[in-house]
């Protein structure tokens, strides 16, 4: 059984989560709390598996009662969000910051059309991050750039130009993501492609706040568009994303590629094929095995590829395949994948 808490204020959705959450038997309820101070408490009289919190809550907030939890009692934490709106998206990825693992929309009413899919969603969500293990939360919120280590200076090749940087995470991702873009220079003379998994309807807030704390310039993608040097793009919700010559985004609307739509496995193959040696791809913190294989296809048409290494990574799923499949030519933590990404592009296309 997967002990669940519950952590809302509202009577009404107190009651469709107990009944949501409920219906599947192998998930059982062990308290429901009404703001954050409650939740600190209950999560050491209870030890559940998972924690579904709303943010807006009165007493403590959801912010803060993550941060206290990830602090004492690190327990996986799914936000449970009614709010798309963009002032209250910087609060749920503040949320992200503080260590909860992934974002959820609070699912209709019974009668509504979307029911049943958002309730399928939430249960699937809850039921993977109850599998994940956490330890106490560190700080990661430092900007401080680390130094490469020799042996990533001495494995460089100068061989040719980089068109650009591929990047996948799924689980963990966003924390990842903030870290690195926060310590690649801002004059970086490459394009980023990302797909991030993240639930439908979060991306635009995602970008937002990925934009807000790193200062990096970052755009959700437009199907057709030629990527600029020194900007990052986001796969946009239910879009594979990737590239074809020119350099050009595409996207397609294909069948879900490892239960997935966008997925990292588009992103890297289009890579692979239009790019060759002249893309780097990075396989970041994630569950599953989504773009192990195609980072191994990147690998083998040349292309310099990093994989986050486990003691860094909230899930080793993703890098961890891609390790067993020999697709990474460097394993690595976020910031030194930050600086090696930095001297890799100004030695391969003549930088000082």
């Amino acid at each position: 059984m997967i002990k669940v808490l519950i952590v809302e204020d509202s009577l009404v959705m107190q009651q469709l989560l107990i009944h949501i959450i409920s219906s599947d038997p192998e998930f059982k309820i062990v308290g429901v709390s009404c703001n954050g101070e409650d939740a600190i408490e209950d999560v050491k009289k209870y030890n559940p598996d998972i924690i579904a919190m709303d943010w807006q809550m009165p007493k403590l907030d959801g912010k803060e009662a993550t941060k206290i939890i990830m602090e004492t009692n690190p327990t996986p934490i799914v936000i449970v969000t009614g709010s798309l709106a963009s002032k209250d998206m910087a609060i749920t990825f503040s949320m992200i910051e503080a260590g909860a693992l992934a974002i959820v929309k609070k699912p209709p009413g019974i009668a509504h059309t979307d029911y049943k899919k958002e309730a399928k969603e939430l249960i699937q969500t809850l039921k993977l991050m109850s599998e994940v293990k956490l330890v106490k939360r560190i700080a990661h919120n430092s900007r401080e750039h680390v130094i490469a280590k020799p042996i990533i200076e001495k494995q460089i090749r100068e061989e040719s130009e980089i068109q650009l940087i591929a990047i996948g995470a799924s689980t963990g991702g966003p924390i990842v993501l903030q870290k690195i873009l926060s310590n690649l220079p801002k004059n970086i003379r490459v394009p980023l492609l990302i797909v991030q998994h993240i639930s439908k309807g979060f991306t635009v807030g995602f970008v937002e706040w990925l934009r807000n704390t790193t200062n990096f310039p970052i755009h959700i993608a437009v199907n057709g568009e030629s990527p600029l040097p020194g900007h990052a793009y986001i796969a946009p919700d239910d879009f594979h994303m990737g590239i074809e010559p020119g350099p050009r985004i595409v996207f397609s609307n294909h069948e879900y590629e490892n239960g997935l739509r966008p997925s990292v496995a588009y992103l890297f193959r289009t890579a692979a094929q239009v790019c060759g040696n002249r893309a780097v791809g990075v396989l970041l913190t994630g569950m599953g095995h989504d773009g192990a294989e195609e980072l191994k296809q990147m690998r083998d048409r040349g292309a310099i590829t990093f994989v986050q290494n486990k003691e860094s990574s909230v899930v080793h799923g993703m890098p961890g395949e891609a390790i067993k499949l020999d697709a990474a030519t460097h394993i690595l933590p976020p910031e030194e994948i930050a600086v090696a990404l930095t001297t890799l592009i100004k030695k391969m296309n003549g930088g000082s």
